[in-house]
């Protein structure tokens, strides 16, 4: 039987190790997981040779659970194995039918379903017998605290490391996409001059198109200090530049933070160490800013900006609002914070 929740890691070790299961049902709002698990069997289960009559791709806005039963239930072709691959899998309809055909898979067909932004439902009858027989595996978004050591995480296996803002400023930027975002640590791993392997602030803002002294990282750094020349100096930069900083980037993470904020007053425990508790945050080191924060804003402060920021949020969406601009908005919305 296999084992369940199965990290993306845990089912490489085992599909490194020649360990394969009749059927990976691979599912999720992630689909960076779903990807690399399905592209891994595809490259390596086979040889070459052997792909050409044993790998089977299909889309399912083409084909109907007949013929995705059909197809896993051939022999291979001068092959220990063949692979069948279904894409889209969120597109075919009827596939409890699968369950069918799951009591008694062929152990020679190793089935993989792609089946992203979604999932199925555990209760029913095909999730147990894909449990039974094969790996049922959910691919969850990334939470975005966790995204600098991932970030840090994927360069490492690359041999290349990255300084905290050059990290941060990448979280702030490209967010939970990790599609993009690996594409995006690619691109920086290319291009780092020979004998370098330490990816700086600089680095990112020449070969990513992020700003290094303005962006939405520092406009919560000048907020949080209650620096009001820098951040006019930052809002005046997105207005310039409203392409590479719009303001549906910006109101998310100050509402982030701030009601994150609000959260911290009502830790029993303010110390550095019962905060990062409070927020789930990986380590005490990331609650300076929120003790710091603290020591700005008051609770029923932090209130009002929370209020604020959803009032700016209804009039870019055209709320109560005939005439202002984004930039116009954010330009408000940061006097009020500030003052």
């Amino acid at each position: 039987m296999a084992k369940k929740e199965l990290t993306c890691d845990d089912i490489l070790s085992e599909l490194k190790k020649k360990q394969f299961y009749p059927v990976y049902y691979l599912m999720g709002e992630e689909p960076y997981y779903i990807d690399i698990i399905a592209d891994y069997i595809t490259d390596n289960v086979l040889t070459d040779i052997e792909k050409e009559f044993n790998l089977t791709v299909v889309y399912g806005s083409d084909v109907d659970i007949a013929t995705v039963i059909n197809a896993a239930k051939r022999y291979p072709m001068m092959s220990e194995y063949q692979v069948v691959i279904v894409k889209e899998a969120q597109n075919i309809k009827n596939i409890e039918e699968l369950a069918f055909y799951l009591q008694k898979p062929l152990t020679s067909t190793i089935l993989v379903i792609c089946h992203k932004h979604g999932v199925l439902d555990r209760r029913k009858k095909l999730a147990a017998e894909i449990e039974k027989s094969g790996v049922l595996f959910e691919s969850k978004k990334i939470k975005e605290a966790n995204l600098p050591a991932f970030i840090a995480s994927y360069l490492k296996r690359k041999g290349v490391d990255i300084e905290q803002k050059a990290g941060e400023m990448l979280t702030e930027f490209i967010g939970n996409d990790l599609c993009r975002l690996t594409g995006e640590l690619e691109k920086l791993i290319i291009t780092l001059p020979t004998g370098q392997t330490r990816v700086t602030p600089e680095q990112v803002e020449k070969n990513i198109g992020i700003s290094k002294d303005y962006n939405n990282f520092e406009l919560r750094n000048a907020l949080i200090n209650k620096d009001v020349l820098k951040a006019n100096r930052i809002i005046k930069y997105f207005e310039e530049n409203p392409k590479s900083n719009p303001i549906q980037m910006t109101l998310p993470l100050l509402f982030s933070f701030f009601s994150n904020l609000m959260l911290a007053y009502y830790a029993p425990d303010k110390s550095d160490q019962g905060i990062a508790s409070m927020l789930g945050l990986r380590t005490p080191w990331q609650a300076k800013d929120y003790m710091l924060a603290m020591k700005k804003y008051s609770g029923v402060k932090t209130m009002q900006i929370i209020s604020e920021i959803r009032q700016a949020d209804a009039k870019v969406k055209g709320v109560d609002n005939a005439s202002l601009s984004d930039s116009q908005i954010l330009k408000e919305l940061v006097f009020k914070i500030l003052h």
